[in-house]
């Protein structure tokens, strides 16, 4: 090869791995104006989420705002832990932001012909063959009898959250003893065994309804998470590398956090009782929130333990980056850079109201419930400027997305606080920030 062609090679070379990408930051080189967006009006999530840090409302925060693909704004605030600067790769417990995750697995699966959707779940975890559901009645001894299911679980009904599962911590108190008596885990902390174990603890215990009689959060996605375990025939977690991870290209996203990347891991915070924010740790005395169920806590050890429950409602850690990279696969039909985990019409059944009238207590008016996601049906109602059939969900230490498919928007906020007493109305706002930004 003479000089003049290897040199030709090389800059072949360069231009190559110096392109940007579909999806990239292309603020340095164009601005957000290029993008339809208003740097003036971006810059009031700084204002927000810098006076939100002084006045104790969060220790620290990652706010990242994208539209047609591309980022318009990435930023970080105040502390990662004590004394630690807030970083953009900073590693955040994702908790309940892992649901959507599970979904898209699940659907890719559907995608190969493996199931219905109306499929029972016991066909796959046979312990769900003949579980049982608490009825309240005051004319029994105990104040409540079981009766059995009239119809099965079935995994719409999974994906849905209108199976009858919940969450320990928000169960009626037999359903609640239940679960502390079996070692059922909620997904946040550390946990011995697999999920597959889990999951058969679970079936042990009763719903708080007939299956497809109403919504109620809880450990479906769990259910889920051994489901695809059962179908594809590999653990969870490598399912999820193999399949979504990996052509994502989300470097960061795990249910454990390696030991090199520990540093990067956000502290947790809750309210003080003197005010302010103290840190939740081995050693905390926890506030406010002394009655609160020791789960909300155990997940900060999310890089110790045995590692080998991969929980599918609750357990991954990820970065604002690394889940914008999912989101926006989302708001593009199912693809992103060459990749393509659904097809467009997966994504569009997703984000259809499955749940009906029922309500989502804790979301606000106006928000349904598809599968494995948030449905913005009411804005108005909400009291929001997202676009009708926008979609998102959050986690319960304050983590959050949202895609607006009307306005080509796509933005992830990611702060480590529980509960958010002292920013009940964040997720709301960082939404408005982001909507307001977008002038053409």
């Amino acid at each position: 090869m003479n000089n003049r062609l290897k040199s030709l090679v090389v800059v072949l070379l360069l231009l190559v791995l110096y392109t940007p990408s579909a999806f990239s930051n292309d603020t340095a080189r164009t601005g957000p104006e290029a993008l339809g967006m208003s740097t003036e009006r971006l810059n009031r999530i700084d204002v927000v989420l810098t006076k939100a840090v002084k006045q104790q409302q969060i220790k620290g925060a990652v706010a990242l705002v994208a539209r047609n693909g591309k980022v318009a704004y990435q930023k970080a605030f105040g502390e990662m832990d004590e004394g630690k600067p807030m970083r953009n790769d900073t590693i955040f417990r994702i908790c309940s932001m892992t649901k959507p995750i599970t979904a898209v697995a699940v659907m890719m699966l559907w995608e190969q012909g493996l199931f219905t959707l109306d499929d029972p779940i016991a066909n796959y975890i046979p312990e769900f063959k003949e579980v049982k559901v608490l009825v309240m009645d005051k004319n029994e001894k105990k104040g409540f009898r079981l009766e059995p299911a009239k119809t099965p679980i079935t995994i719409r009904q999974l994906l849905s959250h209108t199976s009858g599962l919940t969450y320990g911590f928000l169960a009626w108190p037999v359903i609640g003893q239940c679960y502390l008596e079996n070692d059922v885990s909620d997904g946040f902390r550390v946990t011995n065994g697999t999920i597959g174990d889990g999951v058969k603890r679970l079936a042990k215990c009763p719903l708080v309804f007939q299956p497809g009689e109403g919504f109620e959060y809880g450990l479906n996605f769990d259910v889920l998470g051994r489901f695809v375990e059962v179908v594809s025939g590999m653990p969870f977690d490598t399912f999820l590398q193999k399949n979504v991870f990996g052509p994502l290209k989300m470097k960061d996203t795990s249910f454990y956090v390696p030991a090199e990347k520990v540093g990067r891991l956000a502290a947790l915070y809750e309210p003080s009782p003197k005010g302010g924010l103290d840190k939740v740790d081995k050693r905390a005395t926890r506030g406010f929130m002394t009655e609160t169920p020791s789960f909300i806590y155990d997940s900060l050890y999310g890089y110790e333990g045995p590692k080998t429950y991969f929980s599918g409602g609750a357990g991954l850690h990820s970065t604002a980056a690394d889940y914008m990279r999912f989101a926006q696969m989302l708001a593009n039909g199912g693809t992103l850079e060459g990749a393509r985990l659904l097809s467009p019409s997966t994504i569009n059944l997703m984000v259809q109201n499955e749940i009906g009238d029922f309500v989502i207590g804790f979301a606000g008016k106006g928000v349904k419930y598809g599968l494995g996601l948030g449905i913005y049906a009411d804005p108005v109602a909400y009291g929001s400027s997202v676009s009708k059939g926008s979609y998102s969900w959050m986690g319960i230490y304050n983590t959050h997305f949202f895609v607006d498919p009307v306005r080509h928007l796509t933005a992830v906020n990611l702060t480590q606080l529980f509960p958010n007493m002292t920013a009940p109305d964040l997720i709301k706002k960082l939404e408005v920030l982001a909507e307001q930004a977008v002038v053409k």
